[in-house]
Formats: structure tokens, sequence, C-alpha cells
């Protein structure tokens, strides 16, 4: 967590007490996803699904994010980040399917508290679940912006982005 975010928020598994009716990021396909499909992706273990959560009001979504597994072709891999993947004909990966911050929240450094969280998680499972990277479907050039300004690596003519995990191992360590 971000010093200024510290002890201010938490990031927990979305559960039942969460309320997502509530929750609107500007994004519909955002919203609609946490409204409807989350849980079932959970029960279904097609995703695991992250909640941030304000230490005064834990009901509330602050924002949120998804992982879940997924593999890529090498040849979709940057030439700049295939020295830290090994060479099999499927590369494995985590995905980070969706990340969303509150409407009235943007601007505060939370989606960058998200992405923290996102990337700290992937790497402490990357050993359990044999994966070599985050992977990251910008919802757009906004969204790409972002994640290229956290060190991704920009996949040619695509909104796709990579960031190894070795190049996470050593953020997350230091």
């Amino acid at each position: 967590m971000e010093p200024a975010h510290e002890g201010l928020y938490r990031v927990e598994s979305l559960g039942k007490q969460h309320d997502r009716a509530g929750f609107c990021c500007g994004v519909e396909s955002l919203d609609s996803y946490l409204k409807t499909q989350a849980s079932q992706d959970m029960r279904r273990k097609a995703n695991a699904v992250f909640a941030l959560v304000a230490e005064q009001s834990p009901e509330q979504i602050a924002g949120y994010f998804t992982l879940c597994a997924c593999g890529l072709a090498p040849g979709e891999v940057p030439e700049e980040a295939r020295k830290h993947i090994p060479r099999y004909p499927q590369v494995s990966a985590t995905l980070l399917g969706r990340l969303a911050v509150r409407m009235e929240l943007h601007g505060q450094g939370l989606g960058g508290v998200l992405l923290a969280e996102a990337l700290r998680k992937a790497y402490e499972n990357a050993a359990v679940v044999g994966s070599s990277m985050v992977v990251v479907d910008a919802i757009d050039d906004r969204a790409a912006r972002f994640y290229r300004a956290h060190g991704f690596i920009r996949l040619p003519e695509s909104l796709r982005l990579i960031l190894p995990m070795r190049m996470i191992g050593g953020v997350v360590a230091g």
C-alpha cells in the first residue's frame, strides 16, 4: 500500500458484504461485470476478484481488480521481455483482467494502489501456479499509458501489455 493510503484502505477478496450495486467507475463494462458476473466467476474459480475498501466503510467498494491464469505464444512477447521468460510452446502468465476505481475517487492514486496489490498477489502466487509474467489488455489508450507508466511493455499494434515476474520481483522484493 502506498504510504499516503496506508491504514486508510485495505484489499480483500470480494464478498457478500460488499455493495456492488453502488459501484460506478464510469466504464459500463467494468461496472456491469462487478454487479452481475464477479460473484459467479469467483464461485466457478474463473477469476479471483479483489475489492479495495476504506477502513471506515468496508462495505463500500473503492475499486477492484481481477486475476486469473492465462497463456501466450512466445511470439506474442516483445523482444525486450523474452530474456525474462522460459522457452516453452506456451508461456504461462497471470491476467490482470479488470482494474477499476470508483468515479468519485479518480485522481487520488488508488489505481496505482490497486495495481501494486495486483502485482504483489500475482508475484506471491507465481511459483504456485507457474506464471512468468502479468498480462493486461488495456481498455483504451489512456489505460495503456497508465500501465506503461508502471513499467509494462506494450505489444506491437495492440492494447495488450506485459510485465515479466522478474521485473515485478525487483519492485516487490526491493
